[in-house]
């Protein structure tokens, strides 16, 4: 809220917007790869598993609070009409409902995370595990999100953070499907597995 106090003209919400939301995808990427990481279980000599966990949780706090600043810059700037319900409610927008929505949809997933792992020792590990790996699915839709509104998704800059973060989060999932077919057993440390022939 301080950011929203300090950003006095529509300009400045704007850049904060566009800003929040590049960021927010980076670092999203980065918390979906991490948890890949954490759920086959990699470690090295130098990673062991508790800081990969250790990393996903912090980076996913920094997701949301970055997803927050681009919300609300969004909501405040006013230069189109997106008002505070239109941010949870999906598909409620006047303003590119569809794409939108896709954003509002992604946060209502993160949201649902965020709350389920605040609850975790209130709730059964079936229902926060159900809701974690229902989170999978804001990725894409956040990516899709951008894809379409993202003021600098034309941006040769962009387009290399795009394309970064897809080959990041798309490689981790075949590596996670790679090892869950047993090819690579996830206990070993990497410098320990067995090198196919």
């Amino acid at each position: 809220m301080i950011v929203l106090l300090a950003a006095q003209d529509t300009k400045a919400y704007w850049y904060l917007t566009r800003g929040s939301g590049a960021v927010a995808t980076i670092l999203l990427s980065l918390s979906m790869v991490l948890g890949v990481m954490s759920s086959m279980g990699v470690t090295t000599r130098q990673i062991p598993r508790f800081l990969v966990q250790g990393l996903h949780r912090n980076v996913s706090l920094l997701v949301v609070v970055f997803v927050a600043i681009h919300v609300a810059t969004t909501v405040v700037d006013g230069f189109v009409k997106i008002g505070w319900i239109d941010a949870i409610v999906p598909f409620r927008s006047g303003y590119h409902a569809w794409w939108v929505g896709l954003g509002t949809l992604s946060l209502d997933l993160l949201l649902a995370v965020v709350a389920t792992s605040l609850l975790r020792v209130h709730i059964s590990y079936s229902t926060w595990r159900f809701v974690h790996w229902a989170s999978y699915a804001s990725w894409p839709v956040a990516m899709l999100h951008g894809f379409e509104l993202g003021s600098d998704r034309h941006a040769a800059w962009m387009l290399w953070v795009n394309v970064v973060c897809l080959v990041a989060v798309i490689g981790a999932v075949f590596a996670r499907l790679w090892s869950a077919r047993g090819v690579i057993d996830p206990r070993l440390p990497a410098y320990r597995r067995p090198v196919r022939q």
